[in-house]
């Protein structure tokens, strides 16, 4: 199984970013954090990282090919990138949305998500724990899809 990790803008800054907000963890810890889950739990990731939404669209439209699911933390995209919501439905693939704050308790035009209009599963507010609940919610996610399929 294989689950595309998608992050957006400025989530290379993490540690440096806002901590107050996002916590003094940087980037490298979280992508190290999602590989050990990945391996713990049994599922192969790409991680991939980009401050350009037609670089996440591209990766997302790749992913029709490569990937079983997909989490993905928009990050700024978020709240205004109908592209990514509309690549996301055109592949139909599994997807978790994630956020490492809670965005419903965030600046009014935070709190808006055109990504969780496709998104089967949300989770914000948990920091990197987001990441770990998205990839486990996946693996067993598809894991069903793929055991109903064989039965």
């Amino acid at each position: 199984m294989r689950i595309l990790v998608l992050n957006g803008p400025n989530l290379n800054l993490l540690g440096v970013r806002e901590p107050a907000v996002y916590g003094d963890r940087s980037f490298a810890a979280l992508e190290e954090m999602i590989r050990k889950t990945a391996e713990e739990i049994g599922v192969e990731v790409e991680l991939f990282q980009s401050n350009h939404e037609g670089a996440l669209v591209d990766k997302i439209q790749q992913a029709l090919h490569t990937a079983d699911g997909i989490l993905i933390n928009p990050a700024a995209y978020t709240h205004t990138s109908v592209a990514i919501l509309d690549a996301l439905k055109a592949v139909a693939l599994p997807t978790v949305e994630v956020h490492l704050s809670d965005i419903s308790k965030r600046e009014a035009f935070r709190q808006f998500s055109y990504v969780s209009l496709y998104a089967q599963k949300v989770i914000y507010g948990k920091g990197f724990e987001g990441y770990r609940e998205g990839l486990q919610w996946l693996s067993e996610t598809i894991g069903k899809e793929t055991q109903k399929h064989a039965d």
